[in-house]
Order: structure tokens, then sequence, then C-alpha cells
């Protein structure tokens, strides 16, 4: 019998002697850098000598315009760094605040009242507020008692509401739903049907209460997921494995400046959107020097709409990043399960509701990836006595954050390739969120229930996930455009050729946003931003091009209150004229709104975009039908695009790169008959 063995896989890159924080970057402001600590806090000392009992909903960088960054970047070893602003949401006296901080100068530039609809990100401390205090409402501790319920056993949850067509000015509120433990933590498995408590979140007062009808609560038996709580049978146990680096990773960090292989990029923290990937820049050997891709990007916005029509569900339909903070929901990364072990983690900073600075640990992991894939390879085997065969292994860098919004994990990668690709993927874990019910069996079921029976009293409900990913491409310069490149059948004519069809390319160029609005899936074509300006050496205009993953789109009416909201689904994809104020595809108030500042109403101007600085929006999502396997909890469905350079090099730019060295751990078997 072999002896057991962990597969260690060794990586030595050659590059020079390296340590992998800067002690130098403790003191370096990148103008884009999120805000510190000490800034966060000076932050709140400047607002609240001026302005008390407010509540703060969202603390950011107030970035510098475009321009002045990349005129620091340009002189970044002599240029003085721009001035240090935050951007601050906040409420007071039932209105919102937003006010912009100069911190250089200790005082606030603008305080605007804003009037339109639509209310900032709930905060973790409103919400807890409301679920107690529902929790303590006497009709409802009665239902509770009605029910035969221990009342230390439930839990509250706040979900926002969302708009249906209601005129005037409305109330900021949550309607709480409650979930019951008694021997599971998986709460959302076990739902309370039928009750609910609507709280006013500025007056902090219940102002509604329902208890519509009494459906058994699904049993807690086999919901639980935590690994002590499993019980045999249990699946096949894997033998060890690992990646280890024995000289350290091949990239560095500088403050919030991240260099590995070709690229150099930015990382940044926000408490909205998670991970702002920033001035991302690829190193051209031949040309010898560091060519501009990506000013910025960031998921702009997490629609998630479920489709049951009863009650206490039709207003499901959330804006996971506009109503909740995709970076507030951000959980600490764990070692060798979320990241391997060759990980390096990151901290980020959020503010609490009374605007004290919160230290969220190893919210980012980045790693560098190998599992096997081939960057590239070729066998000739059609020369006479000859068999040539040349492959490279992909080794890739992950930046990679988790952010669990409620009952759903997202798991968000940018993944950048020595070819010059940038990969985005979005895998979906966690647990679904489902209604209880009377029945047990599908046989029993006569009517539309919106969902899946997964188990005894328990509807998996149909939804959707869409995300819109912000993506400011600056290919080798800041003037780009737009162009569709169709893939056209042509019929062949006359006796040319035995053939009677072929397919060419018929490009075109948006002139104007109008001609940029696709749907994809509808006919075959190559989505590209290029460089009107720049052109290889055989004259083809410099490009990085769109390759989507699966194709989804929405299904919902557009006079369907959330998908006016959510219009910004639409179209796969939209290209825009870059705008700093035009960061949220659902609106910067995105609670409650009413479909009035979203990008299908900016797109609306139809803007010039031809030979200009230019951002593509690009929605990807996921049509989720439950079935038993996602029960009691989900296995990851991933899905993604990538960001790849065509006509961006003169020829394949991997052809010459090293691959690194492998080192075999001994005892590892190299084939079938190694094994035990």
């Amino acid at each position: 019998m072999a002896p057991a063995c962990n597969t260690l896989l060794f990586f030595v890159f050659f590059t020079f002697p390296l340590s992998i924080f800067s002690a130098a970057s403790i003191h370096f402001h990148h103008p884009l850098d999120p805000l510190t600590l000490q800034e966060l806090d000076q932050v709140r000392t400047i607002i609240t000598a001026s302005h008390h009992n407010l509540t703060f909903h969202y603390v950011g960088l107030d970035e510098p315009d475009k321009s002045i960054v990349a005129s620091w970047l340009a002189h970044r070893t002599t240029a003085k760094t721009p001035p240090r602003r935050a951007l601050v949401i906040a409420r007071l006296n039932h209105q919102t605040h937003q006010f912009i901080v100069d911190l250089s100068t200790h005082s606030i530039v603008s305080d605007e009242i804003y009037s339109g609809s639509g209310f900032p990100m709930l905060t973790f401390e409103e919400q807890t507020a409301a679920n107690s205090l529902a929790l303590t409402h006497a009709p409802f501790r009665a239902s509770v008692g009605r029910r035969g319920l221990k009342m230390e056993e439930i839990v509250g949850l706040s979900y926002t509401v969302g708009w249906y067509g209601e005129e005037g000015t409305s109330r900021r509120i949550v309607k709480v739903m409650f979930c019951y433990l008694d021997g599971t933590v998986n709460l959302y498995m076990r739902p309370i049907e039928g009750i609910t408590v609507t709280v006013d979140l500025d007056e902090m007062k219940v102002i509604a209460y329902h208890d519509r009808l009494m459906v058994p609560v699904p049993k807690a038996d086999g919901t639980d997921f935590r690994e002590s709580k499993q019980k045999p049978p249990f699946g096949p146990r894997l033998k060890g494995i690992t990646v280890v680096q024995p000289d350290g990773p091949s990239f560095t960090i500088h403050g919030h400046q991240i260099s590995w292989a070709n690229w150099d990029f930015h990382l940044a923290f926000d408490m909205r959107a998670g991970p702002i990937i920033s001035v991302a820049s690829i190193y051209d050997v031949e040309k010898k020097e560091q060519r501009r891709v990506l000013y910025r990007g960031y998921i702009s916005e997490l629609f998630v709409p479920y489709m049951d029509l009863t009650e206490e569900w039709y207003f499901r339909t959330f804006f996971d990043a506009g109503e909740y903070g995709f970076g507030l929901c951000a959980m600490p990364l764990q070692p060798l399960t979320d990241c391997p072990e060759n990980a390096i983690f990151m901290d980020g900073y959020v503010t609490g509701q009374n605007g004290t600075p919160v230290n969220m640990t190893n919210v980012f992991c980045i790693f560098e990836r190998y599992s096997g894939d081939i960057m590239w390879r070729h066998t000739e085997a059609e020369i006479p006595g000859k068999l040539i065969t040349e492959s490279r292994p992909e080794v890739s860098l992950v930046v990679r954050m988790v952010s669990a919004v409620g009952n759903y994990d997202y798991i968000i990668d940018w993944e950048f390739l020595q070819s010059g690709s940038i990969k985005l993927s979005v895998g979906l874990s966690g647990v679904l969120e489902v209604r209880g019910t009377a029945y047990t069996h599908v046989d029993q079921i006569h009517e539309e229930v919106y969902g899946t029976l997964l188990a005894d009293n328990t509807l998996g409900a149909y939804h959707d996930h869409f995300l819109t990913y912000h993506l400011d491409l600056d290919v080798d310069g800041d003037t780009n455009s737009f162009v569709k490149s169709n893939l056209r059948k042509t019929l062949v004519s006359g006796n040319r050729s035995p053939r009677r069809s072929y397919w060419t390319v018929v490009s075109e160029t948006a002139k104007t946003e109008s001609d940029a609005k696709i749907q994809l899936g509808l006919k075959p074509a190559e989505l590209l931003v290029v460089n009107p300006n720049k052109r290889t050496k055989v004259g083809n205009y410099v490009g990085y091009r769109l390759i989507p993953g699966s194709v989804v789109g929405p299904l919902l009416t557009d006079d369907d209150y959330s998908q006016r909201r959510g219009a910004f689904t639409r179209y796969n994809v939209w290209i825009t004229p870059y705008n700093k104020s035009e960061k949220w595809v659902g609106g910067l108030y995105t609670d409650q709104s009413r479909g009035d500042d979203t990008l299908a109403q900016w797109s609306l101007r139809d803007r010039e975009i031809e030979n200009k600085d230019i951002v593509m929006w690009y929605t990807m999502g996921f049509h989720h039908v439950p079935y038993q396997e996602d029960f009691p909890l989900m296995p990851t469905i991933s899905g993604g695009f990538e960001l790849r350079p065509s006509n961006f090099f003169d020829s394949n730019p991997v052809l010459k790169v090293k691959p690194p060295r492998q080192v075999k751990w001994p005892s590892c078997p190299t084939s079938i008959s190694d094994l035990p």
C-alpha cells in the first residue's frame, strides 16, 4: 500500500526579493485609498460638533475628479496627494443629509438636504432595534402564544418594502418577519408565516400589525448545517491537499496598491460596493510600458426580486447594495476554507450608526491560484519523425470577498491573468428563503405556490439575482469607443465557391447611448471597447472585449413597479459617458426608490459616446428555480464574465512567460499503478 500523500505543489516565481507589505505604505496615500480608521474618526468628530442626534448611514471617500487622479498618477513621485474628502449620508430630524467633509481643513464643505424619493441604506443598529421592538409588541406575543411557540426561540428580520405606486412622501419603514430556532441555527428554514409587524424606523415604533393566517412551522430536523451537528452516514473524506509557495507570494502590496506579474492595480473597500478595483494597468514587455486598462470597477447593484405574490412576500424585491450595503455585509474570510493556505488577508472599515469606525477583519483575501489549468499548449505532430509539445500552466491572481446579505452568501472574485484578461465571477451559496406551507407532497398542490416544495411544509420561492457591474474601461487612454461586431450570415452568390453560405463580421461603432443598449442572446456579436486613437502595428484598433457568461434578463413587465426600480437590468450592456455622479445604477437612495434615478433614466439623454471617456455597465444574473439539493443549504452555483484583450497586444503576450518551477511532493503518485 502506498503511503498517504498531501498534494503539495511548489511554485517558485523568479522575481526580485520582496516583502509583501511595504512599511513605507503606512504614511502613503493614493488618491483613491479608502478612508483610514483615523480619518473616519475625524469625520465623526467634525460632523457631530455641529449636528447632534444624527444617524450615519454611509461614510466613504469622496473620490477626486478623474483628471486630478490622472495628473497625480503621471507625477506621483513629486505630486502632492489631492485633499482628502469624505462623502457622508446621514439622517437628522426625519431628513436625509448629504455632507462633503474636507479632512485637510477639518470642515464641512457642503450640507445638502435631499428631498427626492428614496432613502439611504439601512444600518445594522436600526434593524436590530426594529426587530427587538417587534418581539415585544403585545399582539405579536399573543399570536406566538396561539401557535404554541417559545418566545426565546424567535428571531426577527427586517425587510425593506419597495414601492408600489404610492403617491406623496413615504415613511421610512420596514416589515419585520419572524423565524424559529428551537433545534437549529438555520433560522431561514423555519419561517413563521402569516405575521407582519411594520415599524417606522425614524420614530422607532410599530405602526401596523397583521396576523393573517396560521400554517405549520417547518421542522428543525435535518436543517442544521454545522459540521458538529451532522450525523452518519457521511460522504467519503478526501486526502489532504494544499498549495505552498516556499519563496512566498509573487505579489507585493504597497498600501492599497497591488503588483503581480505584469499587472498593477489599486484595491479599496467600500461599505456599499465592497471591493473596488481601480487604475488597473498591464506591462507590455514588447513596448516596455505600462498600459491602462480599467480606471474603476465594482458591483453597482444587486437586484433580487422574488416571484411569490402572497401578502407577506410580494414586496420582497431587494436591492442588496443600495438597501443593505454589500460591503457592510462583508464577512471575515476563514483561512483554509474561504481562501487557500497561500492567501494574504486585508481588513476594511465601516462606520456604525453613531459614526464610530468599525474594523472589518479579513474582508479581502489575495492569493495566486493554480488549479491545474493550462494557459496555452500545442502539440505539433505533423513534422515527420518529430513530436513537439509545449505547454504552460495557468497561474492567476485572485482578489476575493464574501458578502452575507441575509440568507445568501455571495462569493466575489476578481481574477487577473498574465494574458491580460480579467475574469469576474460570483458564487451563490448560503440558504434559500423559504415559505412555510401546509403541503408535504407535491400531489397535494393544486394552486400556484410560486416555488418548489423542498421538504415537509417548506416551499423554496422562485427568484432572480441580477448583478450590475460598473466598468470604467480606459483602454490605452480615456478616449474610447464601443464597437459591436455582428457575426452576419452571408449567402454565396454565383459560382465562386461550392459553399452556399458563410459568416462574416460587420462592425458598428456606437455614436450615442441608444446605439449601445444590448440585450444579449438575440444575435451573435463581439462587444468591444476600443481606443480609436491607437492602432497595432498592422493597423487594428487596440481594444478589450466583453465575453459574457450565461445570458439572463428580466422576465417581469416593464410597468411592474419592481422592474421600474430595477430598469437597469432591461439590457445586459449599457454604455454611458463618464460622469462622476453616476455610480449607483439603482440610484443613490435606493430604499423605497421610484425608478427616477437609475441608469435607465440617465441614458435617456442619449449622450454622445464615440471617442469619449465611456463607462460600460454589464448585468449578469441567475434565474433561480430551487431544487431539493438546495435544501437545507445550497452548494455554490457560479457565473461570471471576462474582459479580454482584443488587438491590445501585437501578438500573444504570454508566449515568452517563464513558467513557475514545480516541485512534486516525492510521495505523490504519478500514474494509476502508483495509486493504493
